[in-house]
């Protein structure tokens, strides 16, 4: 079983940049979803499952603390793990995110090395 992932970033670049480095991580994807705000990305959950999300902090309709506020709070998105992908990288806002239950944090610009690290310290490492 390969892992499906959801990214959600109003920026095209970065959704497509994100693509091109989850290729490189040679980690087994089985699909990956986009969104380009939180409210796209809860419907989205609706009909797909996910494993992961990894979602931009800034973004219009809803933001990324909203996306995760409203998924902590439904029973069947509460355990997705969530990785913020944010220009933001103070060790306060880490750390504020990290007390909400943001499973991880990683700063842009990253490496695909990077986002492989992240996507197996919170999913386990695929055997």
């Amino acid at each position: 079983m390969a892992y499906t992932i959801l990214i959600v970033d109003d920026s095209e670049t970065i959704r497509a940049v994100l693509l091109r480095s989850l290729a490189m991580t040679k980690l087994p994807i089985d699909s990956v979803l986009q969104a380009v705000h939180g409210k796209d990305a809860l419907e989205k959950l609706k009909t797909s499952f996910v494993d992961i999300v990894f979602t931009d902090i800034n973004m219009p309709e809803m933001d990324g603390i909203a996306l995760f506020e409203s998924m902590s709070a439904h029973p069947e998105y509460k355990d997705i793990p969530v990785v913020v992908i944010s220009t933001e990288g103070s060790a306060t806002r880490i750390a504020e995110l990290t007390r909400k239950g943001i499973k991880g944090y990683l700063r842009k610009p990253f490496t695909p090395e990077k986002l492989r690290d992240v996507i197996v310290e919170t999913l386990g490492e695929w055997k």
